[in-house]
Parts: structure tokens; C-alpha cells; sequence
């Protein structure tokens, strides 16, 4: 059976708690699950003390945020059994503050524009993810009739980089390509470039595959488009990468909901990703 290796939880922008989505995989029919929170340990340790949940195997997961400077985009790299280090941890506990510190700007000037605002509502709602997302300071305008959904003219308005930049917005710095790759390695994860479509990543795509540097394209994803899954699968092919899927869910937090293992990746293929990983893990036992 299939498995949904793309979701996130209150661990990060999600709204949904971890100890929920095992249940809503298991009642969509997977066998397996990964939550894969942005910049976040604490997903990878729930899964490793947790490896069996509602009869679901869960994989420790992350979703890492890096930048590509050449091309003025963010990039999104699932990694998948990465060893609990303390590069990780540090690489975390680094994206957090930066977060931290760029959220909380925002909400002050939010508070200075906006008296039904309160910053400590939005951190509240952030308590189990360690640091502040827009997705919290959204789901406080949202609750309040304060704004039209999550992510709609609102959000654009206060967090929107084109075509103006939101009148709020605060980014945080995020590393380069090849460090956050360079980081994966050393902490023994297998590496899927997640929804190239999302962050027109399918130049990088095309780079990072030709250097060998790429486990696996994530390609069954709602935000894909179809030229790029067509292509994305070619590349797989013929590089011999994993293809991977998932739904990117957010619960509440995002435009479109999707249920969990709406979108998923294959049982083969989830059994290629667990004897790599396991690979890696046992030839740096023997090195």
C-alpha cells in the first residue's frame, strides 16, 4: 500500500497535531507515513519514537528551506531517515530563531496597523512548532474576520513578495543549495527536491540531477504542473532517481484543503527510499 510523504503539523505551519495524521493516514488507506516539517527536529523524533502508529510505519522527515542565489528562488528539499545529529539540530535551532526574529518584526508592525491584532495570540497558536510562521499571525486575522482565508488578498497584501511587496514582510535568511545538500549528506538523509513546480525549480531540477546530487524528484504533488511531472518522471527514469509523492498537507493552513494520502507515493518506491537510507546508515558503520 501507498504512503503519503509529504505533510506537515502544529510542529511547524501545520494545524493539525502529529499525533492526529497517523489516524487520517491509516483511515486513507496508507501504510505509510512521513511528517516532514519545515526546518524542524521535531517531526524526525517523533517518528523515531513513534516508528508504528495506528499500524502505519512512520519515516523520520523534514522538510529543509535553502535558496538558490543564482536564480532568486526558494527551494524545498525533503529529507528523508536522517540521522537525530547535532549538525541538524543546529541547522534547526539556527531557522527558528531566524523565523522567530522575522515573524515577530512583522507582528509588530502588524499590532501598529491592525488594534485587533495580538502577537501573543499568534504564539500561542505556534507553541508546539518552537518559533512563528506567517500561517499563526494569518490564523489570528482569519478567526477574527480579519482576513479572507489564509492565503488570499489579505496575506498577499501583508506578506506578498510580487508583483508588490507585502507591507509587513520580513524574510528570514535562508542557507545556499549546496550547504543545505552538503548538511544532508552528513547527516546520512536520502534527498527528494520537493514540488519543483511550486518555486520554478525545474532549471535546478535539471542541474542537481545532472550532478548527481539528488536522490529522488517528488513529482505526484497538487501543485505540480503537468508539463513538469511529464518531465520530472523522464529525468527519474533515466538517472534511476526515486519518485516520490504527497499532499503537502496543512489542514486548515493552506488555500486548497487536501486530506491526507490524497496524494502519495507507491509501495515500491517507498521500499527503494527505506533500503537506501538503511545503506547509507550501514556503510558508514563499516567505513
Amino acid at each position: 500500500m501507498p504512503g503519503d510523504l509529504h505533510t506537515h503539523t502544529t510542529f511547524s505551519d501545520g494545524s493539525t497535531p502529529a499525533e492526529k495524521l497517523p489516524f487520517l493516514a491509516k483511515c486513507a488507506g496508507m501504510t505509510h507515513l512521513a511528517i516532514s516539517d519545515h526546518d524542524s527536529m521535531r517531526g524526525i523524533r517523533y517518528a523515531y519514537a513513534h516508528p508504528t502508529q495506528e499500524g502505519v510505519h512512520l519515516i523520520p522527515a523534514i522538510e529543509m528551506t535553502a535558496y538558490d542565489y543564482e536564480r532568486a528562488h526558494r527551494v524545498h528539499l525533503l529529507c528523508y531517515w536522517p540521522d537525530d545529529c547535532a549538525p541538524l539540530a543546529e541547522f534547526c535551532d539556527m531557522m527558528a530563531e531566524r523565523r522567530r526574529v522575522a515573524v515577530l518584526q512583522s507582528c509588530r508592525e502588524l499590532e501598529e496597523i491592525c488594534p485587533q491584532f495580538r502577537t501573543e495570540e499568534a504564539l500561542e497558536l505556534a507553541r508546539d512548532s518552537g518559533t512563528l510562521f506567517k500561517a499563526h499571525v494569518m490564523r489570528v486575522l482569519w478567526q477574527y474576520g480579519l482576513a479572507d482565508g489564509m492565503y488570499n488578498d489579505v496575506y498577499r497584501s501583508l506578506f506578498g513578495l510580487k508583483p508588490v511587496r507585502g507591507r509587513i514582510l520580513h524574510t528570514p535568511r535562508y542557507e545556499p543549495v549546496d550547504d543545505v545538500l552538503s548538511l544532508i549528506k552528513t547527516c546520512r538523509g536520502v534527498v527528494v527536491l520537493a514540488h519543483p513546480s511550486v518555486y520554478h525549480s525545474m532549471e535546478l531540477a535539471r542541474e542537481l540531477i545532472a550532478a548527481g546530487r539528488l536522490d529522488g524528484v517528488e513529482i505526484d504533488h497538487p501543485r505540480n504542473t503537468p508539463e513538469d511531472k511529464t518531465e520530472l518522471l523522464q529525468l527519474a527514469k533515466e538517472n534511476d532517481l526515486l519518485i516520490t509523492g504527497g499532499t503537502d498537507y496543512h489542514g486548515l493552513n493552506t488555500v486548497t484543503p487536501r486530506p491526507v494520502g490524497a496524494f502519495s507515493t507507491r509501495d515500491e518506491q517507498i521500499t527503494r527510499l527505506e533500503t537506501l537510507a538503511k545503506a547509507r546508515k550501514m556503510s558508514n558503520k563499516k567505513a
